[in-house]
């Protein structure tokens, strides 16, 4: 029988062959480095979103805040209480800034033929004052007269509302899986005057009459 000689390189060869296949001590390293991409992008989306969906409710709280306080004035509201009325809105921001939010409040009249017209608009911005929010009024981008949408269930001839709007620059800290611009939120709502049937701002001068619709 003829026997076929091994030489010891290629013994050595196959032994190294075998252990290699053996061998996991580099398992573990390569399974976190394929790993920790997807986790990291995960966290961060987590994180983002999350804030992102708070900041959102919040914001829709803002509105409804701001058109609810308007409503309880009395007949007439002053630059004191609007000013008053859109820094205690914004308070429900927090812990979030309150520097991103424009808000704007409005009351509109519907006529006879359910034509929503505004009477008076007014916006603010908003910064901190020793930790509080304090507003500055500034002119709205709506004009006395302006036509407006309102939904079909809102258009009662004769009738008042108090109109309000936030919009809210959302930037995320991060910007990993958002915009790293930031995001617009933007929210409104709709009440009826409460102590009255009008919440006239300025008040007006006699002899006008309270609550005459603009033309």
């Amino acid at each position: 029988m003829k026997t076929i000689s091994t030489s010891p390189i290629l013994l050595r060869a196959r032994r190294c062959a075998v252990n290699m296949l053996g061998d996991s001590s580099g398992v573990a390293a390569t399974e976190f480095a394929v790993i920790v991409p997807l986790m990291l992008a995960m966290f961060f989306g987590t994180v983002e979103f999350s804030s992102g969906v708070a900041v959102d409710r919040k914001v829709t709280l803002v509105a409804r805040a701001l058109s609810d306080l308007t409503s309880q004035s009395l007949s007439t509201t002053s630059d004191t209480e609007l000013q008053n009325i859109f820094a205690a809105s914004s308070a429900i921001l927090s812990p979030y800034s309150v520097t991103p939010i424009q808000p704007t409040i409005s009351e509109i009249y519907v006529d006879a033929s359910k034509i929503a017209k505004i009477q008076w608009s007014k916006s603010a911005t908003l910064s901190l004052v020793s930790g509080a929010p304090k507003a500055v009024l500034t002119n709205s981008s709506h004009s006395k007269g302006d036509v407006v949408t309102i939904p079909p269930g809102l258009q009662v001839p004769g009738t008042w509302l108090i109109f309000s709007e936030i919009d809210y620059k959302y930037v995320p800290a991060v910007g990993y899986m958002m915009n790293k611009l930031g995001v617009t939120l933007h929210d409104v709502t709709y009440t009826r005057p409460r102590q009255s049937t009008c919440v006239d701002y300025p008040a007006p001068v006699a002899p006008a009459a309270p609550c005459t619709p603009a033309s």
